[in-house]
């Protein structure tokens, strides 16, 4: 056994990142493991919507498709914004032209680094409440339909991050930690990546399965998704490293406690809304 904690101590130092580098151009698995993310959570959806007949499902597969391509590109457009407003502020405001610009200095192509979670997931709500209105779909229908397959893909983008050696965990001394390259100080550190893969995506999605057929009113599923994902991570991040440039914000908590708390409670709160909207029959 100590020779098995010795060698998966040292994994991160043997990972190289990059999967192809063509010329100043690098694919990293990183992207891939995101890629495979959206991939599977398209197929996911458009599973249950073949599988479904047509009056149970919210939307079909044409609308799905060009619901897909919107979340996209609000995900990440609001990632990217939550990034710089919720960790970085004081840098891009001061270089607003870095916040989407994919070059570092003799125009080498290193792409768009530093994403919110909580900044996509603003992007994706603002998003669905104007694609619902412009298609007349009903907007907790399509949120409980869709939010099962969200989990999923946040297994392979935390691995995505664990293969990259980007977003470590705090120094540890329990026997399953490893050494990050990117941490300067080679000390054993939390592999805080997996254990959000695990529990923010595999528990989450066998949560969300569990309810989906238990529901009593439309946007249960995507309420309970906002208090367990924020229950969840704000628990992770006890053991993940605080982004450098922030530290904790608020004695022992970081920005992204700070966040999931606010996820957390909003969630609670419009739970209990639509329960009451349901009780009255409105």
């Amino acid at each position: 056994m100590t020779h098995f904690f010795h060698w998966w101590q040292q994994i991160p130092r043997q990972i190289d990142p990059v999967f192809l580098a063509i010329g100043p151009l690098q694919i990293r698995y990183y992207g891939l493991m995101y890629l495979t993310a959206l991939l599977v959570g398209y197929l996911h959806v458009r599973n249950r919507i073949r599988k479904n007949k047509t009056q149970l499902c919210p939307i079909n597969l044409l609308q799905w498709e060009d619901y897909f391509l919107v979340a996209v590109i609000s995900i990440i457009l609001g990632a990217r914004l939550g990034y710089v407003l919720f960790y970085d502020f004081d840098y891009f405001v001061k270089r607003p032209v870095e916040i989407f610009w994919p070059f570092q200095p003799g125009f080498r192509f290193v792409g768009i680094s530093g994403l919110s979670y909580h900044g996509g997931l603003i992007g994706i709500i603002g998003a669905s409440v104007i694609f619902c209105r412009i298609k007349k779909i009903h907007l907790w229908k399509l949120a409980d339909f869709v939010i099962p397959a969200v989990p999923l893909g946040y297994t392979f983008g935390r691995i995505g991050n664990f293969l990259n050696g980007e977003l470590y965990g705090r120094v540890t001394n329990v026997p399953w930690g490893t050494v990050f390259p990117q941490a300067s100080d080679g000390q054993l550190r939390h592999p805080s990546q997996l254990y959000e893969a695990l529990f923010e995506g595999i528990f989450l999605f066998c949560l969300l399965r569990f309810f989906q057929n238990k529901k009593s009113f439309d946007g249960f599923l995507f309420f309970l998704y906002l208090m367990g994902y924020g229950a969840v991570r704000f628990g992770i991040e006890f053991f993940r490293e605080p982004d450098a440039q922030l530290g904790f914000v608020f004695g022992a908590f970081s920005m992204g406690q700070l966040l999931c708390l606010f996820m957390m409670l909003t969630g609670g709160v419009l739970m209990l809304w639509r329960k009451n909207v349901k009780e009255q029959g409105t």
